[in-house]
């Protein structure tokens, strides 16, 4: 019997409201790794308002690691993934709740399994740290448009990611 993989748990506050947190979040696109000051390439292949599938690929030691991510939307403050690629699984789930101050808590839960390439998961500690790095830096991208959004408001409506290709 397959192992059910080990699960990993962040939180994270971005200092912008849930709306514009899920917004932004959710508006996936081939540009994204990027954001986050990754190598790699995207490429979504389907959107809709409720799914998103995109695949990865990002360069390795051995090769490239592939996987192709399929996202269920949950508006207005969840979404989950399910990710199957050639070194790893994934099984992931996405919150928002709103804060009294105006801010937003962000908490990610998932279940990692190990692949036809992949070996065994890395120290719980080690891809939690990982993975908060890779959402603070998303986090410190998606207060800038924030910002700029506010700025800009009184001038015309604009929806999070749609000039920046996020």
């Amino acid at each position: 019997m397959p192992s059910p993989g080990a699960v990993y748990a962040i939180r994270h506050v971005f200092k912008v409201p849930a709306d514009f947190a899920y917004a932004w979040c959710t508006d996936y696109t081939d540009l994204d790794p990027k954001l986050a000051g990754e190598e790699g390439a995207r490429r979504v292949l389907s959107k809709t308002p409720r799914r998103v599938v995109y695949e990865e690929m990002t360069p390795t030691p051995e090769g490239w690691a592939w996987s192709r991510y399929t996202v269920t939307l949950k508006p207005p403050r969840a979404w989950s993934a399910k990710a199957v690629g050639n070194y790893r699984t994934w099984q992931l789930e996405y919150r928002l709740r709103p804060r009294s101050d105006g801010t937003t808590e962000f908490t990610l839960r998932g279940r990692r399994r190990p692949a036809m390439l992949g070996t065994k998961n890395p120290a719980r500690a080690t891809l939690e740290r990982e993975l908060l790095t890779l959402w603070r830096r998303l986090g410190r991208a998606m207060e800038r448009e924030y910002r700029t959004h506010r700025r800009s408001a009184g001038a015309r409506s604009r929806s999070p990611k749609g000039r920046r290709g996020r």
